[in-house]
């Protein structure tokens, strides 16, 4: 399943705003030593006043956003958030020479860049969950204001040149500040500052245009809405659970699909008996924001091509792997097509079993697999071969029960305490809120919010957004994240919880990763924090959690039938659910890389004013790298992958197989996945 993570997950305001910095080089620092360590006793906040509280010991801080409630509050938040912006960016400009210090300089811009993203990552927020229109519109405005202002920070020549002058006095710093000097530069040079002034002028503007663009792209990509409606009959195989659901039955025998909803899709692709309904389904959601997003996109493919030439750079991947793990758009491609060759033996036998099976279904010997097909037969195959039922095991997998025993998992592992807290305030009425504790110090780590169902206007996939970073702050106390996890599962109906298959189970502990990777940061400096790491990296912890669904001795903590708690999956039942997982990990894979080659494509073969088609290009990809795209589609026009990870989705699978080494770790220790020494 491809689990999104959205550009503003991971956004850093600093220098390059659409890449991440490497991770530092050498163990980070604990803040500031604490005084005696408060009693466990003090682990039950009753209120975030009491959690901050509690923080003080620690000479930290806890505090979540306060929202902004009209449109005119968001117009002045910006406002404000540009105003402090432009007196920090005057104060490091107009120092003088002789004061200079690592201080005044380099930690000034990480923290006036850290100021900006509390407003960014509101507004991004804003703009993504909220219930009303007229303040997503707002936010959506307001965050364009400020990325498009935001490039202009590292064109700032007096602020370069201090920074510069400081770094010439050849200073002696701790590796994490060495490391914070260095990627300045390195930013400042990735900008064009050691360019003429005409032609960095140029580059400004051009990047300021890519930022709207990239704004408007998401933004329609989040508006996109779409139905299809189908009676009864078209819908055989599909559960009577999932279309008694509120919404899905629209009249006497109607039954309406909202493609822009991700487990709907799912429910329709995996369990649609008629061959018809499935590609309908499809064929609408790859047209979703397709009038609106394609001419977008067609401008900031080649926006990003002459922003890289400009900048010395072969192509736009070339400029944007420099700073990841990769280095290089050629060593992606190696990458990338070695998996491709090596998957070809495996992903044709799945080929022809599913064909097998769509020949005896249909009676026609001559059956071929479509796009549309491969998740119903693939769920076919697993149901026949296998004996898994996904439908049937959802019953072992009621959302609140999964969620509870996910913390009590993340809790023995790495040594913490989460406890529910009363949220200050609610944009809707089902968020939650969390406080998440050391259990060995009782020291506050951060807090957390849980946005899980679905409704109009919401961001429709799957991601952890950050919502305050962590950071040591100018006073010397330490900031604790606060971040929110937004998903799409099935919603409860009046008779039964939210039941999630297992593949939601995996979808969760996954986003929950990227929160545990925020949370628990003890990075002095913003860019360093959390998920700042290189794109390619940064998806490995949470891809090493994935492998905790698929232990016996962890799903037996919590998965067991709503029924009848007694009840547990049977290890045969589990074996058959691996088994069929590998039955089918050649096609999963092979459509990965589908989109990985469509994304590096896009980003070494789509020219400035070289008339390259863009959907032409990557239906292309698809369908011979993975199946044939339905026709008249455009994929890529709800590719949100496209912002934030382009020129990286290849990054999926690269962390992957970083995220297979580390789960070893685990395998290999005496307690398996529940091994505390291993979580520590």
């Amino acid at each position: 399943m491809l689990r999104l993570c959205t550009p503003a997950a991971f956004a850093c305001f600093l220098m390059c705003g659409c890449s991440t910095p490497e991770p530092p080089s050498v163990a980070l620092p604990k803040p500031v030593t604490a005084p005696p360590t408060p009693s466990p006793a003090t682990f039950r906040p009753a209120s975030l006043k009491d959690l901050k509280q509690a923080a003080a010991h620690f000479h930290s801080t806890v505090r979540v956003p306060r929202w902004e409630e009209t449109p005119a509050a968001i117009e002045e938040s910006v406002t404000r958030a540009i105003g402090k912006a432009e007196a920090a960016l005057d104060a490091i400009a107009s120092c003088a020479h002789e004061k200079r210090t690592f201080g005044n300089t380099v930690a000034a811009l990480d923290d006036l860049s850290y100021e900006l993203s509390l407003t960014a990552n509101r507004l991004s927020f804003i703009k993504e969950t909220s219930p009303t229109p007229r303040l997503r519109e707002a936010a959506t405005a307001g965050s364009k204001k400020l990325s498009e202002w935001a490039v202009g920070i590292e064109y700032r020549e007096e602020v370069f040149r201090a920074v510069n002058a400081y770094a010439l006095t050849l200073p002696q710093l701790p590796a994490e500040e060495l490391r914070l000097l260095k990627e300045t530069l390195r930013d400042y040079r990735r900008a064009g500052l050691t360019l003429p002034p005409a032609q960095r002028a140029e580059i400004e503007t051009l990047r300021k245009e890519l930022s709207r663009l990239q704004n408007d792209f998401e933004s329609n990509i989040n508006k996109a809405q779409g139905l299809a409606r189908f009676t009864r009959a078209e819908l055989d195989g599909v559960s009577e659970a999932f279309l008694s659901q509120p919404g899905i039955k629209t009249g006497p025998e109607e039954y309406s699909i909202q493609v822009n909803v991700t487990f709907q899709v799912q429910e329709i692709l995996e369990n649609a008996r008629l061959e018809a309904t499935r590609r309908k389904v499809l064929s609408l959601q790859n047209n979703l924001a397709r009038t609106e997003n394609i001419p977008l996109l067609q401008r900031i493919l080649e926006l990003r091509d002459r922003v890289s030439h400009k900048l010395g750079y072969a192509t736009w991947a070339d400029y944007e792997t420099e700073t990841k793990m990769a280095g290089d758009a050629s060593s992606v491609r190696t990458f990338l097509n070695k998996l491709r060759t090596g998957l070809e033996p495996k992903f044709a036998a799945e080929l022809e079993q599913l064909r097998q099976i769509k020949a005896t279904e249909t009676g026609d010997t001559h059956a071929r697999v479509e796009v549309w097909d491969w998740r119903y037969l693939s769920n076919r195959l697993k149901k026949e071969k296998y004996n898994v039922d996904a439908e049937q095991l959802r019953v072992f997998f009621p959302y609140d029960r999964v969620l509870r025993g996910m913390f009590d998992i993340y809790e023995t592992i790495f040594a913490l305490r989460i406890q529910p807290i009363e949220p200050p305030s609610r944009w809707v009425p089902d968020v939650e809120c969390y406080a998440v504790w050391d259990a060995d110090t009782a020291e506050p780590l951060g807090v957390f919010y849980l946005d899980m169902f679905p409704r109009e206007g919401k961001y429709n996939h799957f991601a952890q957004f950050p919502l305050i970073e962590g950071k040591q702050l100018p006073d010397g106390r330490y900031q604790r994240p606060a971040v929110a996890l937004v998903c799409n599962f099935p919603p409860p109906t009046p008779d039964k919880p939210s039941l999630l298959q297992h593949s939601d189970v995996e979808t969760l502990f996954h986003e929950f990763g990227h929160a545990m990777h925020s949370l628990l940061t003890r990075a002095r400096f913003a860019k360093f924090s959390g998920t700042s790491v290189p794109r390619d990296f940064v998806e490995a912890p949470s891809q090493m959690l994935e492998n905790w669904v698929w232990d016996k001795a962890v799903l037996d903590r919590f998965a067991a039938d709503y029924r009848d708690s007694s009840r547990k999956i049977p290890r045969d039942v589990l074996a058959a659910l691996k088994d069929s997982r590998l039955a089918t990990i050649g096609s999963h894979y092979r459509r990965q890389l589908s989109f990985a080659l469509v994304d590096l494509a896009l980003h070494t073969e789509v020219h400035d004013g070289g008339g390259q088609d863009c959907v032409k290009l990557s239906n292309e990809i698809l369908s011979e790298v993975f199946l044939p795209v339905p026709e008249d589609t455009a994929f890529v026009a709800y590719f949100g992958h496209l912002m934030g990870y382009d020129a990286a989705y290849y990054g999926y699978a690269w962390a992957d197989a970083i995220a297979a080494d580390l789960a070893t770790v685990f395998e290999k220790s005496p307690h398996g996945f529940l091994d505390t020494k291993a979580g520590r």
